[in-house]
């Protein structure tokens, strides 16, 4: 098992919501993601998302393919990434992690990697760094079977995206291979763009319910404390990732990690209160 199980049933007998940011890694400053990671926490994030730069994306709007591409210019990849997992674990063993991006640098990562007698050099190293949990986009559940067992014997989890156009079939599907939680993409497009309809989410969370066993988390288009509020009475987690890499575009070095945990300490607020 993971650190994702224990965290949302703590947060659940304290009658709490789970409060995900995401941040692509390497972003703003190459050096600078296992202290914003540790400042996170500190403003009461309960899990946090890591993305992993990719030059393709085709989940992510403007603002984070931006940062990726500025991430990928300091040269930022995955074996980076992982080490700022090891990093973060130095002094935080409790805070669940998960990496979000696409399948080809981890395929890649294997292709480089290759270990005798290891399937998935990713899944090994990923373990071994303190990964929790392994968001692909480009990963569809009816053919990541073993993918998902792999994760699971090395004690992380694989979670999937929904969206407000997936069947029941789809979340049948999807079932049958998730752990840890599945994210819920309110909008139809890319991360960050249009205004999150609340009415629609409070609909579409009780059919996922009846397919989805795992907690619930809900993201693109939260972007303040007032709409993550409004989430969380039907969500079991908030996720906010555009809003963050906003405010951190333009941050001098020193100011990136206060930032973010000003702003995550809002929304904690928020959603406690």
């Amino acid at each position: 098992m993971s650190r994702i199980a224990p965290k949302f049933a703590d947060l659940q007998a304290q009658g709490r919501k789970a409060l995900i940011p995401f941040v692509t890694a390497g972003y703003p400053y190459a050096d600078v993601t296992p202290e914003l990671m540790h400042a996170m926490v500190a403003g009461g994030a309960d899990v946090i998302e890591l993305g992993v730069p990719f030059s393709d994306p085709s989940a992510d709007g403007p603002v984070i393919q931006k940062a990726g591409d500025k991430a990928l210019a300091f040269g930022i990849g995955l074996v980076q990434v992982l080490a700022m997992v090891q990093e973060f674990r130095k002094t935080d063993t409790t805070t669940p992690v998960v990496l979000m991006g696409y399948a080809n640098p981890v395929e890649r990562y294997d292709q480089k990697h290759a270990k005798a007698g290891v399937s998935s050099a990713f899944v090994q190293d990923a373990a071994a760094a303190g990964v929790d949990g392994v968001l692909i986009v480009d990963y569809p559940p009816e053919e990541c079977e073993a993918f998902a067992l792999e994760l699971r014997a090395h004690h992380m989890d694989l979670i999937f995206l929904l969206a407000p156009t997936s069947t029941n079939a789809r979340m049948d599907q999807v079932a049958r291979v998730a752990s840890g939680y599945v994210y819920y993409v309110s909008l139809k497009g890319v991360t960050g763009s249009g205004a999150l309809d609340v009415g629609a989410v409070e609909a579409m969370l009780p059919r996922i319910r009846q397919h989805i066993s795992v907690p619930v988390g809900v993201g693109f288009g939260i972007r303040d404390a007032d709409t993550a509020r409004s989430i969380s009475r039907v969500a079991d987690a908030v996720v906010i990732g555009s809003r963050i890499i906003q405010l951190l575009e333009d941050q001098p070095r020193e100011k990136v990690a206060p930032t973010a945990q000003t702003f995550l300490r809002e929304i904690r607020t928020a959603l406690d209160r």
